[in-house]
């Protein structure tokens, strides 16, 4: 490669950096903007020399193959991702390793018929059949169709994508997807035609993604597809569309509170995690210790029901009362829902603390009650539209409540019904699952790459709630305290199943102390005196 090819195969890891998340109209607009600037074929050259280059490093990595014995078979759609495989295929053989590759329909764009006449006169070997085993490869490429697919995978292409997907359930090789693994859509993370019971979609370890990294790969079915995402972004910036961004500490960091040898309890706010009906007080106090662990100055418990300890023996420090024996709107901040129940005295508790000034959490039965009642959503709208938006935190069915749908509909498109949501409530939502949404009323709105199936378990919810309210009690502005604490919160599940507790059986109350590590190590680093 030259020095200038060098600099145009530049990778980027993700997962720690609040890049830009580019849709398909994002991407239509700069793949035009470049192209006109730049001499034919230059994109198409850049990726397929990026892929290249990332995969040989791939495979120089991995010790237990001698680099000669590796074997890459590449498949190749009939447009610009094809294309794209073409490059790649002939710039590794040129590197010397050996190269199959599969095109059962001929590309048909001109940028992939210049690949295509590249790679036949640097002998590729070129077949229009899938083979009958896939064993004896080291690297499967996916090249079929990348972003931009509307009708989902079929015929050679669809069985195509299960022999990959096959490999990389088996874990017996890599299966690379470029761009997109094909069948995916890039803006919603969903398999195309999955509604009609006809999606196939390629399941990759790796991802190697254009110009910048798409929403589809960091929410919903993406992540388990995508595998480990890389951006190339060959030269062009995306860095001026950030309509939806990957969610990382670059975006909150700046707003947690500096903890100086002169600050005080009170520097660090009161909060109170309204709920616990009788027989429910599990919910609210899993919520509170969480809050104490990410760094509220005092945490109390305003409990609804009977029967409830008088204290919490493992941690003595939360402060338990009956609702009505705590002045609420003395409070920082407020955390309502966690095991809130569903009564009319549950209804009156919501719609007094909705009159109330701290910012405002809810959650769980807050939710359901919200969407069961007209006036409660009406208020959480008013307080919104007034300057002091609340933060909605649901899971999908729950979210589906909210806006008068059902739950597949929210996953279809969970961005959409995300900000569907915040417009609606005037809020900032967090719509929970794989790749958690965060959205707020102004529009802006980012995606979460951190947590896994550890979090597939009760009571991770509750703890999320109470680590929100914390920082909301410790002034954080809204947004700012939804995108940090939803980031602890997975990157404690991530980091505690990386030590071997999870993702099986890690249990909700295991997350708290993992987010004070977290909080400690990354933010608040012990001073050289």
């Amino acid at each position: 490669m030259t020095r200038s090819d060098t600099t145009f195969a530049q990778l980027i890891t993700p997962h720690t950096r609040a890049l830009p998340l580019l849709t398909l109209t994002d991407l239509r607009i700069l793949e035009t903007q470049a192209s006109a600037a730049l001499p034919a074929h230059t994109l198409m050259g850049r990726a397929g020399k990026a892929a290249a280059s990332f995969l040989s490093e791939q495979i120089t990595r991995d010790t237990s193959v001698a680099r000669t014995r590796h074997k890459v078979w590449l498949i190749a759609g009939p447009g610009n991702n094809g294309g794209d495989a073409l490059v790649m295929a002939t710039e590794l053989h040129k590197a010397g390793f050996a190269v199959e590759l599969c095109m059962p329909i001929e590309v048909k764009p001109d940028d992939a018929r210049w690949a295509l006449n590249n790679a036949r006169a640097a002998g590729i070997a070129i077949s229009s059949t899938l083979p009958a085993s896939l064993d004896e490869y080291t690297w499967l490429v996916d090249g079929m169709f990348g972003i931009g697919l509307t009708r989902p995978l079929e015929g050679v292409f669809a069985s195509a994508a299960r022999q990959l997907s096959q490999r990389t359930r088996t874990n017996k090789g890599g299966v690379l997807a470029l761009d997109t693994p094909s069948g995916l859509d890039s803006d919603t993370g969903t398999i195309v035609g999955e509604e009609q019971s006809e999606g196939d979609a390629v399941r990759a370890t790796h991802t190697i993604t254009f110009i910048g990294a798409k929403p589809g790969l960091f929410t919903a079915q993406g992540r388990d597809l995508a595998g480990a995402v890389t951006v190339a972004p060959i030269g062009i910036d995306s860095s001026a569309r950030t309509g939806v961004q990957l969610n990382a500490p670059d975006l909150f960091a700046a707003f947690l509170p500096s903890r100086d040898f002169a600050t005080n309890k009170g520097s660090f706010g009161s909060l109170a995690v309204v709920g616990g009906d009788t027989g429910m007080c599990g919910a609210p106090i899993l919520a509170s210790r969480a809050a104490l662990y990410t760094g509220a100055g005092k945490v109390h418990v305003a409990l609804l029901g009977e029967g409830a300890p008088p204290y919490d023996p493992p941690h003595p420090e939360l402060m338990l009362h009956a609702i009505d024996d705590l002045p609420l709107d003395t409070m920082d901040a407020l955390a309502v829902g966690c095991g809130m129940g569903h009564r009319e005295r549950a209804t009156q508790v919501l719609h007094d603390v909705l009159s109330l000034d701290a910012p405002k959490l809810l959650d769980a039965d807050a939710l359901n009650l919200i969407s069961k009642n007209p006036s409660l959503a009406a208020a959480v709208t008013a307080r919104g539209v007034q300057g002091d938006p609340c933060v909605l935190t649901p899971h999908p069915l729950e979210a589906a409540r909210l806006l008068g749908t059902d739950a597949p509909a929210v996953q279809r498109d969970r961005l959409a019904a995300a900000r569907a949501l915040a417009a609606r409530f005037a809020s900032v939502v967090v719509l929970k699952g794989s790749g958690t949404v965060i959205a707020a009323p102004d529009g802006r709105l980012a995606i979460n790459p951190t947590g896994n199936a550890a979090l597939a378990t009760g009571g991770t919810g509750d703890v999320l709630g109470g680590i929100i309210g914390a920082l909301l009690a410790q002034h954080l502005p809204r947004f700012e305290a939804a995108l940090a604490g939803v980031y602890l919160h997975g990157l404690a599940a991530d980091t505690l199943s990386a030590q071997g507790h999870g993702p099986a059986g890690l249990t909700a109350g295991e997350l708290a102390p993992m987010v004070r590590t977290l909080l400690n190590q990354m933010f608040y680093p012990a001073p050289n005196r």
